[in-house]
Formats: C-alpha cells, structure tokens, sequence
C-alpha cells in the first residue's frame, strides 16, 4: 500500500483506516487502550516522594476509577538545582504500590541506561517531552515489547510528534500510545503550556495510534484541569492523565497542577457522566 505521510507505519492509510489498540497488562488484568474501549484513566503524583504517599494515593486514585497510577522515579526538570526524583529506590516504591493495589504502573525513562530497571515495574514506559525527539532513546524503547506512551515535545509539530512515534514502531514495537501534554506559545502567564485539544481530530484522521490527554501538564493550574479533562473527552480522547497528589501544597514538583483525591474524585463523577453522554464508557 502507498502511503504518502512521511510518518508509514503511524499512518492511519498503513492499516487500512483501523484504529489500533494498546492491550497491556496489569495485576488487575488486561487493560486495553484505543479508539473502539472505554475511556482509561491514568492518575499520581508528579514524583513518588514516600511510601505511604504513593501507596495511600495509589489506593485513592483506584477507588475513584483509574486503572493506572503515574509516578516519576527520574525527573527531568529545567533547573539542576530542582528535585530530580528518588532513581531507583522510587520504583521500589511503585512497585510496593502496584502490589498493594493491582493499579498498572506508568513512570518515565530519561537515559536508556535505566530502562531494564524500568521494565521490571513499569507496565507502560513513558517518554517525556523532553526526550520526544531523543533518537537513540526512541530506538532502544521501540527495540523492546513494552508499550510505550509518546508525550509530545514542548514545541513539537504534530508531524515532528508522529515522526518520533515511527521510530519506535520502525525498531519493532508497535504499542505506541500518543500524549497531548501542551505546547510552548507566546502566553506563559496564565497557564503553563496551550493544551491543544484540536490536534485529538486531527491525530484522528492521520494516525490509526490511540491518544491520551494530559491537562495538567497542559494548563499547568489545579483548577483548570477540570474542565480540560471534560473537553478532551468531548473531543474524543482515548485516555486521561491526571496529577494527584495528597497535599499539592507540599508536593516536591507540580504541586500547583495537581489535584487533591478528593477533587479526583469529583472529577470523575464528572468525566463519567460525560462519556455516558457521548457514548464512551469510562
């Protein structure tokens, strides 16, 4: 088959005009990602900071209806001076969480070195979007079978976005999931990063890969999260990631763009009527 996109085996004409799916799976069982599924939730805090925080949030956010719990073990952040998360000893503590809970486990790679300790916990391995056009790195994930969430760079077209994902499937992994975390504009005042939720129709008629939402990253405010979330649903998002954090006052990174459980909680009461709306269960 001809494809014309530069981007071939993300293409949406590659596989004939079918949406493809993420089957992974969790100790709560398979839980599969995409176009034709329930919506699935991912929630956690930016960083795991202690045992019982990311235990006692973990079993929050599972209570409340998510399926996987995020949490960074290595941090990337703008200044070397900020916390840049606990390595190792951080995947200790998902992995305690993920016992506890059955909840799915999704954490960042940032050097290609840490990725065998990664696989051993993580179910879903997150490039950030720092490392979105890290081509070493996208070639070492694609070379092996977990699947893979692509979170789209700071100021990256959606071309560059899609080219980036065909590294990975071009190495052999075909379980790429697409996330929408925000681009750089020219107004940083107000909001962290432009969540751009017109790129979900968009990605629908190019790519046949399933698309996950990040508002938190994308607005970079608890309170506009929300209503972010919602629209993306509207729009016809596949999956949501949400922060959470016990006490977003004290949080060692992103407090200001996490929610409280209890406000998760909300908010899913919230997500949930609104898929029922648009036909897409949660």
């Amino acid at each position: 088959m001809l494809v014309e996109h530069p981007f071939k085996r993300a293409s949406l004409e590659y596989v004939g005009g079918k949406y493809s799916e993420v089957i992974i799976s969790t100790p709560n069982g398979i839980v599969p990602i995409g176009r034709n599924h329930p919506i699935v939730v991912v929630a956690g805090p930016c960083s795991v900071e202690s045992k019982t925080m990311i235990v006692e949030t973990a079993q929050q956010v599972k209570a409340s209806g998510a399926k996987f719990l995020r949490g960074g073990a290595y941090k990337p952040r703008t200044s070397p001076y900020a916390f840049q998360g606990y390595g190792e000893s951080a995947l200790e503590l998902l992995s305690i969480a993920k016992e506890e809970t059955g909840l799915g486990i999704i954490t960042e790679v940032m050097d290609a070195s840490d990725l065998d300790k990664i696989k051993e916990v993580a179910d879903v391995i997150q490039v950030g979007a720092r490392n979105m056009q890290n081509f070493s790195l996208l070639k070492k994930v694609g070379s092996q079978e977990k699947p893979i969430l692509l979170k789209r760079g700071i100021a990256a077209t959606i071309n560059e976005w899609l080219m980036a994902a065909e590294y990975i499937l071009a190495a052999g992994n075909p379980n790429v999931i697409l996330c929408e975390r925000g681009i750089r504009t020219f107004d940083t005042k107000y909001t962290r990063n432009t969540l751009d939720l017109s790129v979900i129709p968009v990605l629908r008629s190019l790519t046949h890969l399933p698309i996950m939402v990040d508002p938190s990253h994308g607005t970079g405010r608890a309170d506009y999260v929300p209503s972010m979330a919602a629209a993306a649903v509207v729009a016809g998002t596949d999956s949501l990631m949400i922060e959470v954090h016990p006490n977003p006052a004290k949080a060692l990174s992103d407090g200001i763009q996490s929610l409280t459980p209890v406000k998760f909680d909300n908010l899913m009461h919230k997500i949930l009527i609104i898929s029922q709306t648009v036909h897409r269960l949660v």
